[in-house]
């Protein structure tokens, strides 16, 4: 059983991650119910992201579902209303579950609320994550930081990339969809909005023209700002592959991802990455010849122009999402068949909650 408040029709890392893994498993022969605020569930936008919807008064209907599906093993791989929810309903009820670590949560929300602390983020962090079995994250200074800050029972699980879609072969001729503008073509891809940084990226003095790709609460404001830059709103599918192939460097200024799904697929179409020393770009660029980071974003773009191409796909080619759905399922802390039964006899057994729960 996954439980999720991000999924489908939101566009983003963490959605890309748990669609494609479900996709995995099944293909693997495991059986997966996900649970999503697409299920009918009462919803509220999340303020400043209205994209997520946040499912309210849930928790009767999870433990409906949970009854019926009878898990072998729960993953919550996120902190909002349905990921409360079932956590609350996995304590009620002493069933195992694991958890993963998808955004420096804390960072987000100190970046668009100044007022509420990143020590307060992380002491709900904690108190969150604590309760599984395992914490999963995606990449070893991730891990660390979030070791240091006090965190238990954290286990590697590593992210893929689609080397089909995201491929060299789709870079054009002469400049490609550039071909109109002047480079080289410094390009950023995500969400535009205050905790991605981009703004750092966009102060950078650098040759050629800087392309913006996506939709968000701070892209008219961008807009105004720096009419020079080249905003092209949303883009998905071969399209965004076509884009990020005729880049010449995409550059990922966000200090708040855990990974960053889209360094490894401007690497699969052969465009190297910039980026700061960041969890996520630390990991996966120095030493790949596939890009490089820096304190300074300037340096940083300058030297990723200079990586070869080649080099690039290359490296990808080492992240699919096959490893990466099997090292999630070894990651996972299923019952043994005789205890889960005895488990699920006794929720059967159990009436129903007296009073409604706030989620």
């Amino acid at each position: 059983m996954l439980v999720t408040d991000a999924w489908e029709p939101q566009v983003n890392g963490v959605v890309r991650t748990l669609t494609r893994v479900t996709e995995e498993c099944r293909e693997m022969g495991h059986e997966i119910e996900v649970i999503h605020p697409g299920l009918g569930f009462r919803t509220m936008p999340l303020p400043t992201y209205p994209e997520i919807q946040l499912a309210l008064g849930a928790r009767k209907q999870i433990e409906e579902r949970f009854k019926e599906f009878e898990p072998e093993a729960i993953h919550i791989a996120t902190e909002g209303t349905l990921g409360m929810a079932a956590r609350a309903v996995c304590i009620k009820w002493k069933l195992p579950f694991t958890t993963s670590y998808h955004t420096k949560f804390p960072e987000y929300v100190n970046a668009r609320f100044p007022f509420i602390p990143v020590k307060a983020g992380y002491s709900f962090m904690r108190w969150f994550h604590d309760a599984g079995g395992r914490l999963m994250v995606a990449t070893p200074s991730m891990r660390e930081d979030l070791e240091k800050r006090g965190f238990k029972n954290i286990t590697p699980w590593a992210r893929g990339v689609d080397t089909e879609l995201f491929h060299p072969s789709k870079r054009g001729i002469d400049g490609g969809v550039f071909k109109d503008i002047e480079g080289p073509v410094f390009l950023y891809v995500g969400r535009v909005a205050v905790e991605k940084n981009i703004e750092a990226f966009l102060k950078v003095e650098l040759p050629g023209t800087k392309v913006v790709i996506g939709p968000g609460p701070q892209l008219e404001e961008l807009k105004k700002k720096y009419p020079e830059v080249k905003f092209l709103g949303g883009m998905y599918g071969d399209e965004l592959a076509r884009h990020f192939a005729d880049a010449d460097v995409f550059v990922f200024p966000s200090l708040t991802d855990t990974f960053g799904l889209v360094i490894l697929e401007s690497m699969a179409t052969g465009t190297p990455v910039a980026a700061f020393p960041a969890p996520g770009p630390k990991d996966l660029i120095p030493g790949s010849g596939a890009g490089a980071v820096s304190e300074d974003l300037r340096e940083a773009c300058l030297e990723a122009l200079k990586c070869s191409r080649e080099r690039c796909r290359e490296y990808a080619e080492g992240f699919s999402w096959r490893s990466c759905a099997e090292e999630f399922v070894k990651n996972l802390k299923p019952q043994p068949k005789p205890e889960r039964r005895k488990i699920w006899r006794r929720i059967r057994r159990l009436g129903r909650p007296e009073r409604k729960p706030l989620f």
